[in-house]
């Protein structure tokens, strides 16, 4: 889909420059079969760098008792690519991604990756069209509000809940075992199962393996509360 008049009514935001939206949905595979058109490669980079100074001061204001270390968790578990993903497919970004043929017919319109690409590069092309301030309204109607959801869930102390659980259950020593790796060195994401008594409990992925450890518990303990 080229016409991304829909997508600015969605989002009651309205590009200015037009081609930077363009370019922010553009992906590689599509500038090899249209040479005029340029990849979102270079504005998803700095929209990387726009969200994560947003998110940190958006955590640094709401949470002012929270120590450095609790916010670098919850950043990285917000700005990774499964959550940036959600976000995408969730505002229907995937409709508006140009794909080469190939990439199109793999199904790269749900790809992960592909999605949370889309998400930075639109992060990058608002702030370059509309300044910061556009960046934050949006952010806080899409962004923000997750964050306190997965604040509420309790997914940030989960380890431990688990491990009190696990005690006053009566049950034996959770383990986290790495059951998974995946990407290059300098963008690994771990998969992480946390079990009990050799049965898996819950299963969670992250950038570190102290993130993943925190999601599989929070599975876990799901899984016991029910």
């Amino acid at each position: 889909m080229s016409d991304f008049s829909a997508l600015e009514r969605q989002l009651n935001i309205t590009f200015r420059n037009a081609s930077l939206l363009r370019e922010a949905f553009t992906h590689s595979s599509y500038v090899n079969e249209h040479k005029d058109a340029t990849h979102n490669e270079r504005i998803e980079f700095l929209g990387d760098a726009v969200l994560q100074l947003a998110v940190s001061q958006h955590l640094y204001r709401v949470y002012p008792a929270w120590p450095e270390g609790k916010l670098t968790f919850v950043r990285a578990a917000i700005v990774r690519e499964q959550a940036l993903s959600k976000l995408a497919k969730q505002l229907s970004f995937g409709e508006y991604l140009r794909l080469g043929r190939g990439e199109d017919l793999s199904g790269g319109r749900e790809r992960p990756s592909l999605l949370a690409d889309a998400f930075e590069a639109f992060v990058g092309a608002l702030y370059l069209d509309a300044g910061w301030d556009a960046v934050i309204d949006f952010l806080s109607a899409h962004m923000f509000p997750e964050i306190e959801a997965y604040v509420e869930r309790g997914v940030i102390d989960a380890k431990s809940r688990l491990h009190e659980r696990a005690h006053r259950l009566s049950l034996e020593a959770v383990e986290y075992v790495v059951v998974d790796t995946r990407g290059p060195a300098n963008d690994r994401e771990f998969v992480i199962e946390a079990r009990i008594g050799g049965e898996t409990y819950g299963s969670g992925t992250g950038r570190t393996k102290k993130e993943a450890e925190q999601e599989a518990a929070a599975e876990a303990l799901r899984r016991l509360d029910t």
